[in-house]
């Protein structure tokens, strides 16, 4: 991991963001993309993640006792030595923050609305990881403004997006035809105000710089 950010590609319009490949061991991605979540259904409602946090899946207590894969990374993520780097590399500030990690799968008929993450999220890096058919087109859509679309990132397995969220960062999914289920991990550090604590890989360790 700290590998791949110490070769990323930045880019400083619209935004500060990064591009980053191979980002987990091979064995590790390939063993993400794989695991048995069942896809959840939209039932014709999306824009926002939230509409469905019924049937949203995180790396939590209990997936990570259930998928070893999961644990892995997450307590790579939690580890000082990736922390560190990563506030360094990005200037990101994870000091006082928590590790979130939500398994996302998306299905035809999914698009989210341009938003910014800024607030209780420190950090963002979305990290792609199904193939199939076309999903090379199914990137994170980049924007320069709300309404002005400028271009989306590479969507690749074991390769990601990373911003700090401001208020200019902003970002979404234009629904665009999907085969199959659009498979990735959604990492984020964020503040202590985060309400859905269940949603933490470790709600009792803060991390700290």
């Amino acid at each position: 991991m700290i590998a791949s950010v110490d070769k990323r590609r930045s880019f400083a319009a619209p935004y500060a963001h990064y591009l980053v490949d191979n980002l987990f061991p091979k064995a590790d991605a390939d063993e993400l993309a794989d695991l048995p979540f069942k896809a959840p259904s939209l039932d014709g409602v999306s824009g926002k993640r939230e509409l469905h946090n019924d049937t949203r899946s995180y790396f939590d207590e209990a997936n990570m006792a259930r998928f070893p894969v999961m644990a892995r990374i997450a307590e790579a993520l939690q580890s000082r030595q990736v922390t560190d780097h990563l506030a360094q590399a990005f200037d990101a500030p994870l000091d006082n923050t928590y590790l979130r990690l939500e398994y996302a799968q998306d299905i035809d008929g999914f698009w989210l609305e341009p938003h910014t993450d800024l607030g209780v999220k420190k950090f963002t890096c979305l990290i792609y990881l199904s193939q199939g058919p076309g999903h090379e087109t199914l990137g994170t859509d980049i924007y320069a403004s709300k309404t002005e679309h400028v271009g989306a990132s590479p969507f690749i397995r074991n390769a990601a997006m990373i911003f700090v969220p401001g208020s200019d960062t902003w970002h979404g999914f234009e629904k665009r035809p999907i085969s199959g289920v659009r498979k990735s991990v959604i990492l984020n550090y964020v503040t202590p105000d985060w309400r859905a604590r269940e949603q933490l890989s470790f709600p009792d360790a803060l991390i700290r710089l």
